[in-house]
């Protein structure tokens, strides 16, 4: 009789114990974002990069999902990381050109009067996870304050939900990719320590404190943004190899490529010590495509900077352990705006704001539901040295449309069968561009976008001269 009551009380004690795990809640998965600097879609191996090598972020491809068909919400930076941080277009946000932009005093048209800092009323993805108990970080690269002379620091990513703020402030490229930096936010290393590989040394420092609850990690690496510098003895690597009939060549940007995916390979590397590669989802992309110059991103048209798809189709990568299927290919156009909403179903996270741009990724990641849109926008009432005028664009289908401001032209392009945009249907299809511009149109009126207007003081022959002059510096910053 007693040893019956024994074996019920250990059956009891079983069951009941089962039942605690069963019922104790999972802990949300963990989020890291790796946001690169000017890179362009065919700068790594596995999208195609003959030359660069990547086989970190290869591996991290072929353990999670490669979209095909990734966009940024601009064709330059500090839009995009607004948008990706709200889940909102630039347009809406009206942060439209990188801070503090690029002024053509004496062009055909006026820039409108934009923001030129990320507003305290949005609700960034930072507060989002920190209000439901995640320890936040961003490491690297921010370039949403104003620059000011006194008081940027109130700008800063600490301001916009974020614990830790290394490395960013109003400068959108770094002083020196070896210490010491001149960056406020960052202490110098020992001398000649490399950019790159600090900031992965800082993601790993912040993931071993936090291993013990979930984490958000916000990676905006300065790289591979100019100045282009790169470890010596990489860049000898690359040097030495044979380039013949390629169009990458350049071998001290291939080592900052390097330097990339080394820090990818650190904190990959980090997480499976931890034992938490399981729990943490990981995020790849870029702002921009690659600068012309520096980079090839053939077979687009292009590059950072332009109206077309070499300034803003870009590497997406992501990886959702336990539901992403290894090595899948996704054709599906996802552009940065999605990734805000992805995140917040990812961790079962309400939005504490009810506008959201994006359209979540989750099931499209879980089960190939895809999200429920047929086109997305682009809208850059500014001039750049990369070749862009004021422009506006849709894509809807297969169907690329671009309206330039300067002389009212709209081009259009299928860029799944005319990837490199070379044949315009803009004339031969004029049904399909009249449906696509009215759509566009739409839109910009239900973002209250802003735009270029007539400008009194238009000089050809000043602002041709001034054309040049800020050509040449862009080759010098990148911007």
């Amino acid at each position: 009789m007693k040893m019956l009551q024994l074996l019920l009380a250990l059956t009891l004690t079983l069951v009941t114990s089962l039942l605690a795990v069963d019922s104790a809640p999972k802990r949300p998965p963990n989020v890291i974002i790796v946001l690169i600097d000017d890179m362009g879609l065919t700068d790594l191996s596995c999208y195609g990069s003959k030359f660069y090598e990547s086989p970190n972020i290869d591996q991290l491809a072929k353990d999670g999902v490669r979209f095909t068909q990734g966009y940024s919400a601009c064709t330059v930076c500090s839009p995009t990381r607004a948008a990706l941080l709200t889940g909102k277009y630039p347009a809406r946000l009206h942060i439209t050109d990188w801070i503090a932009g690029h002024e053509r005093p004496k062009a055909k048209l006026k820039i409108p009067a934009w923001q030129k800092f990320l507003p305290f009323e949005e609700i960034t993805l930072a507060e989002q996870l920190k209000s439901a108990g995640y320890a936040t970080a961003s490491i690297g690269k921010w370039h949403l304050t104003p620059g000011l002379k006194e008081g940027d620091e109130a700008y800063y990513p600490d301001k916009h939900g974020f614990d830790i703020n290394i490395g960013g402030y109003h400068r959108g490229q770094p002083p020196s990719y070896f210490s010491p930096y001149k960056i406020p936010t960052l202490t110098d290393g020992p001398v000649g320590e490399y950019l790159t590989d600090r900031e992965a040394n800082e993601a790993v420092k912040f993931i071993e404190t936090n291993k013990d609850k979930p984490f958000f990690l916000y990676l905006p690496h300065y790289a591979v943004h100019q100045p282009i510098a790169g470890k010596p003895e990489v860049v000898a690597k690359f040097k030495a190899k044979d380039t013949t009939d390629l169009k990458q060549k350049n071998a001290t940007y291939a080592a900052l490529v390097s330097s990339v995916d080394d820090a990818m390979g650190t904190i990959r590397a980090s997480l499976k010590r931890l034992k938490i590669d399981e729990q943490t989802i990981i995020i790849f992309t870029s702002d921009n495509g690659g600068l012309i110059g520096t980079t090839d991103n053939s077979p687009l048209r292009a590059g950072k900077g332009s109206a077309y798809e070499g300034g803003v189709r870009v590497p997406l990568i992501m990886l959702w352990p336990g539901v992403t299927k290894a090595g899948t290919l996704e054709p599906t156009p996802a552009i940065s705006i999605d990734i805000y909403p992805t995140v917040l179903e990812m961790t079962g996270i309400k939005p504490l704001q009810s506008l959201i741009d994006g359209n979540s990724l989750a099931s499209l990641l879980k089960s190939g539901t895809k999200p429920d849109r047929d086109t997305i926008f682009w809208h850059y009432p500014h001039y750049h040295p990369g070749g862009a005028t004021p422009y506006s664009a849709i894509r809807s289908g297969d169907y690329r449309l671009v309206h330039f401001y300067e002389d009212g032209h709209d081009e259009m392009y299928n860029v799944a069968t005319d990837v490199s945009e070379t044949k315009d249907l803009a004339v031969t299809e004029p049904d399909r561009t009249k449906s696509l511009r009215a759509r566009l149109d739409a839109w910009l009126k239900s973002v209250d976008a802003q735009f270029p207007t007539t400008n009194p003081a238009y000089d050809p022959a000043a602002d041709n001269a001034g054309k040049a002059k800020g050509k040449k510096a862009a080759t010098k910053t990148g911007e």
